[in-house]
């Protein structure tokens, strides 16, 4: 009997250490989740009102062929295939739920869809997993950190451009957690190339006309294009990195408390073999007593 409250008494410092640690990256979790939240409420102003005005800008220039707004579905490679290019954005780390699984099961559900496909990821558990099950990827990119950086960015879209201009890829779509709340995130699968023009409202159309353009309207469409591209990203990063430690703060939280649950079961046990050996110890003091 003391050996096995020795055995528990093991287990119990354990679990407690453990709690210290999920309860510590709980804390954690909730800061960045603060600084986070503030990240992505900040930046989706500016992706409405740069697509506002490719969708003011595009009515003014009818007809124009630009590589970013060309839809290569009509002429597609020899075959009738057209390479899909899909990003797939995961975390670095682990111990965050279900965060990275709900995206890699949306990610296979459309690659298992596709002949032909140029697979990019962002995340080292995305490239890992993939990896092991024999995918082959196009581009990766790891180690952004919690706190990705427009120049960050500016490299991923750059990476991705070259290979939508090199027609390694005939459209490339952003696959990633979107953040609702810290209770919920889905899984989002949204178009980056090419560029698909908003729909125009008639308040839009009624103001077209009125619109004076410095420069030329194509040499706008030229510049705002590639900010469109790295504004999309940048917000799908910041919304991954939101749920990310979102789906974090609720794993440890969980995790925590059944380390609680766990720890009042062992001390339970433990009492109730301290008094076992308590009680046979008096058991056999009475018993050598009346022997004698």
């Amino acid at each position: 009997m003391p050996e096995q409250g020795r055995v528990i008494k093991r287990r119990l410092r354990s679990i407690k250490n453990m709690q210290q640690i999920t309860k510590a990256m709980e804390m954690v979790a909730a800061a960045r989740l603060r600084r986070a939240q503030e990240k992505v409420a900040a930046a989706r102003p500016y992706a409405r009102e740069i697509q506002g005005m490719i969708r003011r800008l595009l009515p003014a220039i009818p007809g124009m062929a630009h590589p970013l707004l060309a839809n290569r579905e009509t002429v597609p490679r020899p075959g009738g295939v057209v390479r899909a290019g899909f990003v797939v954005i995961t975390s670095d780390r682990g111990l965050c739920g279900g965060f990275n699984g709900h995206v890699l099961r949306q990610a296979q559900v459309l690659l298992a869809k596709e002949k032909e496909y140029g697979l990019i990821t962002i995340g080292r558990k995305g490239r890992d997993y993939f990896r092991r099950r024999g995918y082959r990827l196009v581009a990766e990119f790891i180690a952004l950190g919690d706190d990705p950086t427009v120049t960050q960015t500016r490299e991923i879209a750059q990476a991705l451009l070259d290979l939508y201009e090199k027609k390694l890829v005939d459209e490339i779509s952003l696959v990633y957690m979107e953040f609702i709340s810290t209770g919920r995130q889905v899984p989002k699968v949204a178009k980056l190339l090419p560029v698909e023009a908003p729909p125009t409202d008639e308040a839009d159309q009624a103001l077209i006309n009125d619109y004076l353009f410095e420069p030329e309207p194509e040499k706008v469409l030229d510049m705002l294009l590639p900010r469109f591209i790295v504004g999309q990203i940048y917000n799908a990063l910041l919304e991954s990195k939101a749920s990310e430690q979102a789906a974090r703060m609720i794993a440890m939280g969980a995790a925590s408390e059944n380390a609680a649950e766990m720890i009042d079961q062992l001390t339970l046990s433990f009492n109730k073999a301290r008094q076992a050996a308590i009680t046979k110890e008096i058991s056999e003091i009475v018993g050598g007593a009346n022997a004698l």
